[in-house]
């Protein structure tokens, strides 16, 4: 408890401080520096739960010491923790500067593996794109025969015979999608559709993957590309359930685009591309037929986590992830994975770790890294 006070005694908190009105009516705020300790000790011993942290600051004396007996409720823990969520990460870099100047930042040995962090979602919520479609038009014409009860008609509520093409299926969709929208009075026209903004064949370029899986990196580089633009985005989830399903399909749609123009890019390269003496590429390059639906599932409650599988434990909804510790167990460098093996990322993993060195003046490389066969 007081190595947490003392360090964030010396962490510049002032990036907390543009969120608070002054001068303004209300009770008065709690102090960031009382909040930011009471997140860290309460995190550090495992306590993750709003509604936990409230507790022990009415019944543990050490959270009664860091809130100097005030008792904070479940809502304004929480609220402080997403209003701040973006200034509690860079507190990280704060923390790992402490451990240097404490001489605790040792950088012979570092060793680097990853876990399983359950996902607050359930994977019976993980739907597919047809299931998606499915459930939405079943509602709309749920609707519709309400409606035409109401005015003394009768219908079925079997899926419409347009569904059973792909074709159909898309313009059913569409009106669907135009339905929602003009039920909460947005037009769709008005509606604003998130487009990918980059240029895929630079970016697999940049990668130097080109010879090394073919199509399939192709596509895994311009998705991992796509995950990574909407962690910046950061986009809340909405609370309504059908907003969720508009926008799970949309998530659909967006990596069926993405894929689609990472094959052409692939196309375009392999037609002009040389190997290193200079000759035109040759192998079995298949051409690639773009699946009908959108594959593979998304979560409604989490749309960013995955279904993920430990040896020797059940499937779980998850995400994978990865950290790097010296031989003090302190940790230098943390990443959240969407994908479930721990393959490829020991690579990546070191190159963080030496950038967040080097962000703290720390220009020695490690010496040795260790890595369990995963």
């Amino acid at each position: 408890m007081w190595t947490v006070l003392g360090a964030v005694e010396q962490m510049d908190l002032r990036r907390f401080g543009g969120a608070y009105r002054l001068g303004a009516a209300g009770r008065a705020p709690y102090d960031p520096a009382m909040m930011v300790a009471l997140l860290l000790y309460a995190y550090a011993r495992g306590n993750r739960s709003s509604r936990g942290i409230e507790r022990a600051c009415w019944e543990d004396v050490a959270y009664k010491v860091i809130t100097g007996m005030r008792t904070p409720d479940h809502s304004t823990i929480a609220e402080f923790r997403c209003r701040h969520e973006a200034e509690i990460a860079e507190l990280f870099d704060d923390v790992l500067g402490l451990c240097r100047e404490a001489g605790l930042v040792s950088v012979g040995v570092i060793t680097i593996d990853g876990t399983k962090i359950k996902a607050n979602a359930s994977m019976d919520q993980n739907r597919s794109y047809r299931e998606l479609v499915t459930q939405i038009l079943r509602e709309a014409e749920e609707t519709d025969r309400r409606e035409d009860e109401l005015f003394g008609e009768t219908r079925g509520d079997e899926l419409p015979e347009q569904l059973r093409t792909p074709e159909g299926r898309r313009q059913a969709l569409a009106e669907a999608k135009r339905w929602l929208a003009e039920r909460k009075g947005c037009p769709v026209d008005e509606r604003p559709v998130a487009e990918m903004a980059m240029d895929l064949e630079q970016t697999v370029l940049g990668r130097a993957v080109l010879r090394r899986g073919g199509r399939r990196e192709w596509f895994r580089v311009a998705h991992s590309e796509l995950e990574a633009r909407r962690a910046r985005q950061a986009r809340p989830i909405a609370r309504d359930r059908e907003d969720r399903l508009s926008d799970a399909l949309g998530r659909f749609e967006e990596n069926q685009r993405v894929a689609l123009r990472a094959n052409e890019a692939y196309e375009s390269w392999r037609a002009t591309a040389r190997d290193t003496k200079g000759r035109v590429l040759k192998g079995n390059s298949k051409p690639y037929v773009a699946p009908e639906d959108p594959e593979g599932v998304i979560n409604l409650s989490d749309p960013d986590s995955r279904v993920m599988r430990t040896q020797g434990t059940p499937p779980r909804q998850a995400y994978n992830a990865q950290a790097a510790v010296n031989h003090r167990q302190v940790v230098l460098a943390a990443e959240i994975s969407l994908s479930a093996p721990d393959f490829g990322h020991l690579g990546p993993m070191l190159e963080t770790t030496i950038e967040q060195l080097r962000g703290q003046g720390i220009e020695k490389t490690p010496e040795v890294v260790l890595a369990d066969a995963g």
